[in-house]
């Protein structure tokens, strides 16, 4: 499908620049032909003026700074009876032209057309006719050194158009790859989200549909109580997952828009902190925390209580055995600044970047596998929500997170 999609883009590109090239093309060659066209004419209308056996004037043109010479030939015709005509060449570049078949098939054609000015194509010529009352005067340009100038310089530009097509497709085919990234990457996490999300749900169901099928089994005076509390323990455990789901797919959507006001994330982080400190003690991973006064942030008060006990749930859960867990929450740079750190296995750098991602939990050397791989995310998500930002850090010290958003002003 990507393929597909990298494909139709270079295609709608080059479509586009196809279009564009070939107006710029035609829009070139009209310009060149105009201007060739004129000089052509002016050159006529420059030896039209020539006396017979006067000084022969200077018929060059200037062309991107060369003189460029066309060879022309004059001729007065003169009426005689009967319908005929007496012609003579009367200057020019052609020699032995007088008195020929080609000359009389020349004026013939000439003759022939209404216009004063045009075009013999069969000896491709330009002519210009004068009446001078006794006698008409026709001056003749040679068109060949035209229509070769014409095709010298369309073939030029034909070849930098070329270059430039085949430049512009390079560069569609590595804006294409840049364009579709994202969209690669999000259709690769959107088949994980599905196969982690069945993985996650089948399990919870497996118990509820086997204690089901016991309990259906037996006489209901019969039935064990703790088949019952499996059923009612994975339902539990199933409507948090499906929730936590919700969440992060509304964030996706963009349907639940936090709240903003004035809140004291000192006092909920002091908050959350008492409420862990039991159970980090019962967990053998005593609870440290330090925070400063009178740190005001415009927020959602719940979102951000939430993330702040996704972050500390996490240090329980992973932290070293008898390790401590400290909260720090200060002011920084004109920010709030709320690290959460736990001792315990570095992180390798491969994996830190990628605990963010939804179900994604790292080694299980780390500590326990309750939960779904969805906290961080939805922390993640909380702090974009505040124009915050949240990143992991590892080393041999432990693992820690900080999570930062701007000051209320």
């Amino acid at each position: 499908m990507i393929r597909k999609l990298r494909l139709k883009f270079v295609a709608v590109c080059m479509a586009m620049v196809t279009a564009v090239l070939a107006v710029v093309c035609f829009a070139i060659f009209a310009a060149l032909r105009g201007n060739v066209e004129d000089l052509s004419r002016e050159v006529l209308h420059r030896v039209i003026q020539e006396e017979p056996g006067g000084r022969k004037p200077e018929i060059g043109v200037e062309i991107g700074g060369d003189k460029v010479l066309l060879p022309y030939f004059t001729v007065s015709v003169w009426p005689g009876g009967g319908g005929t005509y007496t012609a003579y060449v009367t200057g020019g570049t052609y020699a032995a032209l007088e008195d020929t078949a080609e000359l009389t098939a020349i004026l013939e054609d000439c003759l022939g057309q209404e216009p004063p000015e045009g075009v013999i194509q069969s000896y491709s010529l330009r002519y210009l006719r004068r009446d001078n009352g006794l006698y008409q005067r026709i001056a003749f340009v040679d068109m060949s050194m035209e229509r070769a100038m014409l095709r010298e310089m369309m073939g030029s530009y034909l070849r930098i158009v070329l270059a430039a097509f085949l430049l512009l497709l390079g560069v569609s085919a590595i804006l294409a790859r840049w364009a579709t990234n994202p969209v690669e990457r999000a259709w690769r996490q959107q088949r994980q989200f599905l196969s982690d999300a069945s993985h996650e749900l089948k399990t919870p169901l497996t118990v509820i549909l086997s204690n089901a099928e016991l309990l259906s089994a037996l006489p209901l005076e019969e039935r064990p109580a703790r088949w019952t509390d499996n059923i009612l323990s994975e339902s539990h455990q199933m409507k948090r997952l499906v929730e936590e789901m919700l969440t992060l797919a509304r964030a996706d959507n963009l349907t639940q828009l936090p709240v903003l006001a004035e809140v004291s994330l000192s006092d909920l982080a002091e908050d959350c902190a008492l409420a862990f400190e039991p159970v980090a003690f019962e967990a053998g991973k005593p609870l440290e925390y330090r925070v400063a006064e009178e740190v005001r942030v415009l927020g959602d008060g719940d979102r951000l209580r939430r993330l702040i006990s996704i972050l500390l749930d996490n240090a329980v859960k992973y932290g070293a055995e008898g390790g401590t867990i400290a909260l720090t929450l200060e002011k920084a740079d004109r920010q709030a600044r709320l690290t959460v750190s736990n001792p315990g296995e570095p992180i390798p750098a491969e994996q830190l970047g990628r605990l963010f991602e939804r179900f994604y939990r790292a080694d299980a050397s780390r500590g326990e596998k309750s939960g779904f791989g969805l906290g961080l995310s939805i922390a993640a998500v909380i702090a974009q929500e505040h124009k915050g930002t949240l990143r992991a850090e590892s080393g041999r010290e432990g693992t820690r997170f900080v999570f930062a958003m701007p000051l209320k002003k």
